[in-house]
């Protein structure tokens, strides 16, 4: 039985939606900049004498946040039927904000490692949780788009990172910079504590319907949908649901996608400023690359999403794929003048990343009851993501052959590939 809320009467909401989602996107701004910062700091991380790391050290370093990353996505379904999205939301942020400042002041690269790892697993609960508040506090014709708003705070936080450090690098070293993002732990953290609400639906599952219907009135949101039928969906086997019929295919398509293109983007956000440096590129050229990928990023975010709304999601996500690729062939051949190549790689932004909004916001399509682990399994990609750093970590001694940009290419390949003949997936979606 669909809970009555008020706010199906024409009662103006005393609080505004908008505001969550907001507080989504500053998380994951800062999400975005912890993740890409490291980028940004690799040529400094390679000439620090002390430690001396070879580019296959640097690389396997880069990859332990993406490891801490896959297992805190696992394990954050769990967590937020436990203690709601909003404790786990300021719990996540919090731990990886202190990780990093720990991670800045490591005094041995094993240290350093760990840290990085750590913070990880704070790192991967942020996104999950953002995701499903945004969806969950937006109107059912804005979904799409605020989860695209919202998602775009990861590339904001992309350019971020390359701004910083383009003015405070040479200054700051590689620990200054990574101090910064213990930044949410005074500046979002209590925003979150004063004005995040809990979740509506979490507060019902624990049987607070009273509170539930206060938020949702308060906030203008729509009904709750009907409860399924008791054993339409197992409580206790909703991964063996994704085990099964047309779910199954469709979940494998959805990982390979997520494989390629997860190695796509944190491959690039990794290795493009030093990739640019062996090209010849100053360093402040090499952080300007970093800093126009994170900005076609946020373009292709947000035109993607309405493209999809208007064609589809399918034809525009392998569009997107097929444009990363192409552009990263042409970059490839190195005989682009560089106003070229500042284009190319804002493509590469552009397709890859709004590709990676699309394929998320698809894991929305699922019933409401498998629908949180529908969309936490591809925290299946964070394990692929684990080895993006380590496949391409310049082992060729620098030379910048088909061992780096050939590699991507052909993963950009495989993601269009396999996102171009991925079936629909028709399951039933509750209705307030």
């Amino acid at each position: 039985m669909a809970f009555q809320s008020p706010a199906s009467s024409p009662v103006r909401p005393r609080k505004s939606a908008a505001a969550v989602i907001f507080l989504c996107f500053l998380a994951i701004v800062f999400d975005g900049y912890d993740l890409v910062v490291y980028g940004a700091i690799v040529p400094k991380l390679l000439a620090y004498e002390p430690w001396g790391l070879t580019p296959v050290q640097t690389g396997a370093i880069g990859s332990y946040a993406l490891a801490g990353m896959f297992i805190g996505a696992i394990l954050i379904g769990y967590l937020t039927d436990i203690v709601g999205r909003r404790k786990v939301m300021m719990v996540s942020i919090a731990s990886f904000s202190v990780l990093m400042l720990l991670t800045a002041w490591a005094p041995t690269p094993e240290l350093f490692g760990l840290f990085r790892f750590l913070a990880g697993l704070g790192l991967g609960g942020v996104i999950p949780t953002a995701i499903a508040l945004t969806v969950e506090f937006s109107k059912s014709n804005r979904r799409n788009f605020n989860n695209a708003l919202m998602f775009s705070g990861y590339a904001v936080g992309g350019i971020l990172a390359a701004l910083l450090a383009l003015a405070f690098l040479p200054a700051l070293g590689f620990r200054g910079m990574l101090a910064l993002g213990g930044v949410p732990l005074i500046a979002v953290v209590p925003l979150l504590f004063k004005f995040l609400p809990e979740s509506p639906a979490f507060l019902a599952a624990k049987g607070d319907r009273v509170q539930a219907e206060r938020i949702i009135s308060e906030y203008g949101l729509e009904p709750l949908p009907e409860a399924p039928a008791q054993g339409d969906v197992p409580v206790h086997g909703r991964f063996r649901t994704l085990l099964t019929g047309r779910l199954l295919t469709a979940m494998i398509l959805f990982s390979l996608a997520g494989v390629c293109g997860q190695t796509l983007v944190y491959g690039l956000n990794t290795w493009l400023p030093q990739l640019m440096v062996i090209a010849k590129y100053s360093l402040a050229s090499s952080l300007t690359f970093l800093l126009t990928v994170n900005i076609g990023a946020v373009v292709g975010v947000l035109v993607s999403s309405r493209l999809a709304d208007r064609f589809g999601p399918r034809p525009v996500t392998a569009t997107a794929f097929a444009s990363s690729g192409l552009a990263l062939v042409l970059m490839g051949t190195g005989v682009m003048p560089l106003p070229v190549m500042y284009l190319l790689v804002a493509v590469v932004g552009f397709g890859s990343v709004g590709a990676q909004v699309r394929h998320r916001e698809d894991g929305e399509r699922g019933e409401q009851r498998i629908r949180a682990s529908a969309k936490d399994y591809p925290g299946q990609n964070r394990c692929h993501e684990e080895i993006q750093s380590e496949v391409v970590p310049l082992d060729d001694g620098g030379k910048g052959g088909d061992g780096d940009g050939g590699l991507r290419q052909r993963l950009s390949a495989l993601g269009r590939q396999y996102m171009s003949c991925r079936p629909a997936c028709r399951v039933h979606r509750g209705t307030a």
